[in-house]
């Protein structure tokens, strides 16, 4: 089997996650990594295995790696991103996929031109408790689905290139999305920027669906406690994923409100079930998608297109924040 090469272009939280990841899979090497900051790079200069490090972006995209890991802030990926696939190279960037709705529809666009991957960093559509949570919402085990709450707040870490939104909701939209297989036609959206101005902190966004489900997500960085939580509220079935407790990541709850008995709404209360989730770490099942990927000439899960959607989705809640409309549709595309 070929050796795949990759570069890695940003070397500061992400990057070296990715690049232990990609390290430990059979027939892959990072060959090359980038930053701008040389500080970043000192402790890599010793490695014995022949990797390269260099301050020149460029120097990446001109060698001979397959493929690029971009790992840098949002308003870089796609100057970044673009450069890789216009130089041939398959391309994972971190989430999300570009600061705006054209750039990501660009970029999709040259990947399919130039017959590359392009892959976005959703980590939690590969997370295990996740991938437990679709089935059951697929298998309708649920019932009809009535609404879904999303939570995502700590305190930090504070953000001066982007908001609270655009930081930690592609979370949130991309489990929804992959959950459901199905896009919000309305989102609305209240935020509060309190220790920067025009930095919000503290966001709440409400999306709506076309059959009557609705998706409220709280994400800050100004909370005392750490939470992140995914409950869904179903005719048959409640589920709670708690990707804090990883003993009991799955919570499902035989309990719900009927309306078809006297009185007008009538309470049932029955068993809680906490299913078995073998577990494996995320980032790993999300560099294998990427590998496999690239040897097989497949589609990975967290394609660009379903970057592209969720990016349409922040668009549409940011633009609900700065005009201060109440509703904003989402623009429909494919999955």
């Amino acid at each position: 089997m070929r050796e795949l090469r990759f570069g890695v272009i940003g070397w500061g939280y992400w990057g070296p996650k990715i690049a232990r990841n990609l390290e430990s899979l059979p027939h892959v090497t990072v060959a090359m990594v980038a930053d701008l900051d040389a500080r970043r790079l000192a402790s890599l200069t010793a490695s014995p295995n022949g990797l390269q490090t260099t301050t020149e972006i460029e120097a990446v995209f001109r060698s001979d790696v397959d493929g690029v890991v971009i790992a840098t802030p949002v308003r870089t990926h796609y100057e970044l991103a673009r450069q890789a696939l216009l130089h041939g190279k398959h391309v994972l960037v971190e989430k999300p996929l570009t600061a705006n709705v054209e750039e990501a529809e660009e970029l999709v666009a040259l990947a399919e031109t130039q017959g590359c991957i392009l892959m976005v960093g959703h980590t939690f559509e590969y997370n295990p408790g996740v991938n437990e949570l679709r089935k059951l919402v697929q298998s309708g085990d649920l019932g009809k689905i009535y609404c879904v709450e999303a939570e995502r707040v700590n305190l930090g870490l504070y953000r001066q290139d982007i908001n609270v939104i655009w930081d930690l909701a592609p979370h949130d939209i991309s489990i929804l999305l992959y959950l459901f297989g199905k896009r919000p036609e309305t989102v609305k959206v209240q935020a509060h920027a309190h220790l920067l101005p025009s930095i919000q902190d503290v966001a709440h966004l409400d999306l709506g669906f076309a059959d009557g489900m609705s998706a409220h997500i709280h994400v800050s960085w100004l909370h005392p406690c750490k939470i992140r939580r995914v409950t869904i509220i179903g005719d048959a079935r409640m589920v709670v994923y708690d990707d804090t407790n990883p003993a009991e990541m799955l919570k499902i709850y035989n309990k719900g409100a009927d309306i078809h008995v006297d009185p007008v709404v009538s309470y049932r209360f029955g068993a809680i079930t906490i299913p078995h989730i073998d577990w494996v770490e995320p980032l790993r099942l999300e560099c294998e998608d990427f590998v496999n990927s690239i040897r097989n000439g497949t589609e990975p899960r967290a394609n660009g297109r379903v970057g592209l959607e969720v990016v349409r989705v922040l668009a549409a809640a940011q633009a609900s924040l700065l005009q201060q409309e109440h509703h904003v549709s989402v623009v429909p595309i494919s999955l």
